[in-house]
């Protein structure tokens, strides 16, 4: 155990399940909502939001969503489509919810309610003015999506000023993905996976394990030690964030870690963004190859979508459907990283678990990915196609504000001056070395699973 400052300034003991701190100072009573881990709390505010568009979608089939627009193109549009009051509004309403569901978990389980009010409202309207930067029409054509925006304007607040505690208190940048990445599990259709046939769930494994293992070899040579090389194996091999954050849950990982490696993923992937397309180009690649190849290596569902628009429709396709191929497998990694952490690498885990066998792999499992594969087999299996797309956008939209929020959350936390200093900048190194080396492998893969050389290419229309 080890003592670590909080927001507020309270030394607690960490006696962490699931990533969450719990203070043995606290003298509050003991609830059940007050024993959930961040993890439920993801489960259980994702799974309200899908029920309750669930519920609306068959209560009025015929219902079309409205969702907030931040899409313009010059600055008529900004103000007679963005900056309408009905649009604002809207948006409001949305903050005004996430807000209250937000703030009640963050008070059933210690933490302070009304400084994450105060915080969250500059955190939601700082994601907000991400998405809507991002929706220019200029600036999304060359690829450059919200997460970069919405991350940059996070470093600059917190590497040029000292945040105050109720900022602190609602930069709770795994509470807001995980959330969102429960909600995405409804747009993971085993349908559209199964579409690219043998070649994708080929990619998706070959690529996943062997850069997996690639990159914990690397950081192991360069003397990054094995919870910062599990987190940013994960990160480079499967999904960027979202899997760095599974990674660091499974292993009770230091989140100091966690938002280095964040930041990483996210800044190395702009400049990838921009000159992958025109690699594709210059080597002649056909649109389906170039999408796996995009799906393969970008980090986010939306950073794929946004660098294959520049190449074509059906590398956008093949791009998305891969990297859904490669989202199903957090849950298959959670296991095992978790089980593979504990047995083999936690030494005082394995002395205080004889005899509980599994059980101790269940405790570090990240909860929310249980969330993910819920709502991923709960639209594909059981609710109807028709209702599937009446409530895709509006979920989307709702998961994207999430995530918007996590990611300025991670840039309040992350610091530029640590990328040199932790560990002489070693897992800097080991990370752009291991993407590189990610790139190349997933190319080739890419051809030879794509491109017709070992199978017929996936008939993706």
């Amino acid at each position: 155990m080890s003592s670590t400052n909080v927001p507020g300034n309270a030394v607690v003991i960490d006696e962490s399940v699931d990533g969450v701190e719990k203070d043995v100072n606290d003298s509050r009573p003991k609830t059940f909502w007050s024993g959930l881990t961040e993890d439920w709390w993801a489960v259980i505010i994702g799974g309200i939001i899908i029920a309750a568009i669930l519920a609306f979608a068959i209560a009025s089939p015929g219902f079309k969503f409205t969702t907030p627009v931040y899409q313009w193109a010059n600055t008529n549009d900004l103000v007679t489509k963005v900056f309408t009051i009905n649009n604002l509004l809207m948006i409001a309403g949305i903050g005004v919810a996430f807000m209250i569901i937000s703030s009640v978990s963050i008070s059933l389980s210690g933490g302070n309610a009304p400084k994450f009010v105060k915080g969250f409202a500059l955190v939601f309207v700082l994601g907000i003015l991400s998405l809507i930067v991002a929706g220019n029409k200029t600036i999304n054509y060359y690829g450059i999506e919200y997460v970069v925006f919405a991350l940059f304007s996070g470093l600059l607040i917190g590497n040029l000023t000292t945040l105050p505690d109720w900022l602190k208190e609602a930069a709770r940048s795994e509470f807001f993905i995980k959330t969102g990445l429960v909600i995405l599990g409804t747009s993971i259709l085993f349908t559209d996976i199964i579409q690219a046939g043998i070649p994708g769930i080929l990619q998706a494994v070959v690529v996943v394990s062997t850069v997996w293992f690639f990159s914990m070899w690397l950081s192991r040579l360069l003397k990054v030690d094995d919870e910062f090389g599990v987190i940013l194996a994960s990160a480079v091999s499967i999904c960027g964030v979202s899997a760095a954050i599974v990674a660091a849950g499974a292993i009770n990982g230091d989140k100091k870690k966690l938002s280095y490696v964040t930041s990483l993923v996210l800044l190395v992937a702009i400049p990838m963004l921009i000159i992958m397309p025109y690699v594709i180009r210059s080597l002649g690649l056909s649109d389906i190859v170039a999408g796996a190849w995009l799906g393969g290596t970008l980090d986010t569902t939306a950073s794929v979508t946004a660098a294959a628009q520049l190449v074509g429709p059906l590398a956008i396709k093949a791009g998305v459907i891969v990297k859904f191929s490669q989202n199903v497998l957090i849950g298959v990694a959670a296991i095992f990283i978790a089980a593979w952490w504990t047995l083999k690498k936690d030494p005082s885990a394995k002395a205080s678990t004889e005899g509980k066998g599994v059980s101790i792999v269940w405790e570090r499992f990240p909860k929310f990915v249980l969330g993910f594969l819920a709502a991923s087999l709960l639209f594909s299996f059981l609710v109807p196609t028709g209702t599937t797309k009446q409530v895709a956008g509006m979920l989307n939209s709702l998961r994207t504000v999430w995530f918007a929020l996590a990611f300025v959350a991670i840039g309040l936390e992350a610091r530029f001056a640590d990328l040199v200093k932790i560990q002489g900048g070693r897992p800097a190194l080991t990370f752009i070395l291991a993407q590189l080396f990610n790139i190349a492998w997933t190319l080739l893969w890419a051809y030879l699973l794509f491109g017709g050389v070992l199978f017929p290419a996936p008939d993706i229309k």
